[in-house]
C-alpha cells in the first residue's frame, strides 16, 4: 500500500504559517516600530531610575546641611538684632570660639569621651538584660499580663526621677550614672521587642513546633529574627532614653569620684553663668546623639530593610 506523502507547498507548512497554536507571538511584538522604540525607551527609563535610587542619594547629605545652615544664619540674625544681651545669647562664632578652647584645654575631648563611654557601656548592660527579659514576656502571657504595665509605667518615668534614689544607694560614683542609664533604656528595649514579636505571623511559630524546635531555639533562631524591625525601633528609642538619662545624671550628681562629662560640663558654665560654655555643650550633646544615629542605627535599619525587600527600590 503506498504511502500518501503531504503534497502540500513548501510555504504552507513552513513554520511561519504554522497553526497559531504552534507558533504564538507577542502582541507587543506584532505593533508597528514606533511603539517596539517607546516600549524599549519605557524599559530604559525604568532601568535607569532603578539605579538612581541604588546610588547615593545626595539629598540626604545636602539637605540637612542646608537646614543646620539656615539655622545658624538665623540664630546670627538674632544676636546681631541685640534683643538680648550677648552674654545671654552669644552668637554662633562666640560658641565656636569658646568650644575652640574647651578643645584646646582638653575638656571637651574629656567630657565627650567619658560621657560616650558611659553612654555605649550603659546602653550595651541594657540590651543585654532588656533581651532575655522582653522574649520572656513576650512568651509568658501570665507574665506579661503581670509586669507590662508597670514596664509601660517605667517607660515614661522621667530618668531625672531616679538621679535623687541613685545618689542615696550608690554615692556620687558611676555606679549612681549607670543605674540611672539602665533604668531608662531597658523599658523601652524590653517594649520594643515584644511589639515586634506581637507582629509575628503565627504561621512562623506553627513552622517551628513542626520541626520539632524547642523554646531556646524557638525564641533565638524564628522569633527574634523575625521580630528584628520592632526589635530595632526599641533599641533606637532605648538609646535615646539611656543618653538622655546619662545627661541628667551628670548634670545633678556632681563631684565625689563621677568622672567629668558633657553633663558635668554644661552644669560647670551654668554655675560660672558662661552661656557659651552653656552653648558648646548643648550643642556637642546634640552632634553625638545625631552622630550615632547616622552611623550606627541608620545602616543596620537600611540593611535590615533592604535584606526583607522593605527599603525603597530594594528587590528581595
Amino acid at each position: 500500500m503506498p504511502i500518501e506523502q503531504d503534497t502540500r507547498p513548501l510555504e504552507e507548512a513552513s513554520p511561519e504559517n504554522a497553526p497559531e497554536s504552534r507558533h504564538i507571538t507577542s502582541p507587543a511584538l506584532k505593533g508597528n516600530p514606533d511603539e517596539l522604540r517607546d516600549l524599549e525607551a519605557g524599559l530604559d527609563k525604568l532601568q535607569s531610575d532603578a539605579n538612581r535610587k541604588a546610588g547615593i542619594d545626595w539629598t540626604r547629605v545636602i539637605l540637612p546641611v542646608a537646614a543646620l545652615l539656615v539655622l545658624v544664619l538665623a540664630w546670627q540674625i538674632y544676636v546681631a538684632l541685640g534683643f538680648k544681651r550677648q552674654d545671654q545669647v552669644p552668637g554662633p562664632l562666640d560658641v565656636l570660639s569658646q568650644f575652640g578652647s574647651l578643645w584646646a584645654e582638653g575638656k571637651a575631648q574629656e567630657a565627650i569621651l567619658t560621657s560616650l563611654q558611659r553612654g555605649v557601656i550603659g546602653f550595651l548592660i541594657s540590651v543585654a538584660v532588656a533581651t532575655p527579659l522582653g522574649l520572656i514576656l513576650a512568651q509568658v502571657q501570665p507574665l506579661r499580663r503581670a509586669f507590662g504595665p508597670l514596664i509601660s509605667g517605667l517607660q515614661v518615668l522621667p530618668s531625672v526621677a531616679w538621679v535623687p534614689a541613685a545618689i542615696i544607694w550608690f554615692g556620687l560614683s558611676d555606679g549612681t550614672v549607670y543605674f540611672v542609664v539602665l533604668m531608662g533604656a531597658i523599658p523601652s528595649i524590653i517594649n520594643g521587642l515584644i511589639s515586634g514579636v506581637d507582629q509575628i505571623p503565627p504561621q512562623y511559630r506553627s513552622v517551628g513546633k513542626v520541626l520539632g524546635a524547642s523554646r531556646i531555639q524557638m525564641a533565638l533562631q524564628i522569633i527574634l529574627p523575625a521580630a528584628l524591625p520592632g526589635y530595632l525601633g526599641g533599641l533606637k528609642q532605648g538609646w535615646a532614653f539611656s543618653w538622655r538619662s546619662l545627661m541628667a545624671a551628670e548634670i545633678i550628681a556632681v563631684g565625689g569620684t563621677i568622672g567629668f562629662g558633657l553633663g558635668s560640663l554644661l552644669d560647670q558654665g551654668r554655675t560660672l553663668s558662661d552661656m557659651s560654655t552653656v552653648m558648646s555643650a548643648i550643642l556637642a550633646i546634640l552632634f553625638v546623639g545625631i552622630l550615632i544615629e547616622l552611623l550606627v542605627f541608620a545602616p543596620i535599619e537600611r540593611r535590615l530593610l533592604h535584606r526583607r525587600g522593605l527599603l525603597a527600590g530594594s528587590t528581595r
